[in-house]
């Protein structure tokens, strides 16, 4: 994907993906932790996440066609090599939110993998272990995605804002 309505395209998927990755991260620290969120939310959080997987690169392809077509600087060269990054991060939260999910279809009653339970639904070591693991998954790609953004932020902006305000002229009158 190139552009949309004339705009580059990574300008404008950059933002899911800046919202629905933290949102991801949030809801599999919730479904990890929180019995009630999991049974309600497990499913839709590994849709989510899956679905943020899938954009990921789309964006990053993006991102990438954009950089061929502005001035090269080191901000930038930083910010794409830290984009390239946001993949893992989203493979990550994906892989526990299946885990999360295919836990609770455990404890649900549903038998999987020839009869035998994988997951352990029922033990508190496993959850707290779960749950650990989702927290710094999530806190992990929470940090690479503020990375990413803050990067891509001063790419684009640095060098172009003054800190008085601009002269405008008035429009004409009719």
């Amino acid at each position: 994907m190139t552009t949309v309505n004339g705009l580059p395209a990574h300008v404008l998927l950059v933002h899911a993906i800046v919202v629905l990755l933290p949102l991801s991260a949030l809801l599999l620290v919730l479904t990890a932790a929180w019995p009630a969120a999991r049974r309600r939310l497990a499913g839709a959080n590994l849709v989510l996440s899956a679905a943020t997987l899938v954009l990921t690169p789309v964006t990053t392809d993006a991102g990438e066609w954009l950089e061929r077509r502005v001035p090269s600087s080191a901000v930038l060269r930083d910010h794409t090599e830290l984009g390239d990054t946001a993949v893992w991060a989203a493979l990550a939260v994906t892989a526990m939110a299946l885990a999360i999910w295919w836990r609770q279809r455990e404890a649900g009653g549903r038998r999987t993998l020839l009869s035998r339970r994988v997951l352990a639904p029922q033990s508190a070591v496993v959850t707290a272990t779960i749950t650990a693991v989702a927290v710094v998954v999530a806190g992990l790609a929470v940090a690479d995605i503020y990375r990413i953004g803050d990067s891509g932020a001063k790419a684009a902006w640095e060098g172009r804002l003054s800190s008085t305000p601009a002269e405008r002229q008035a429009p004409p009158h009719r």
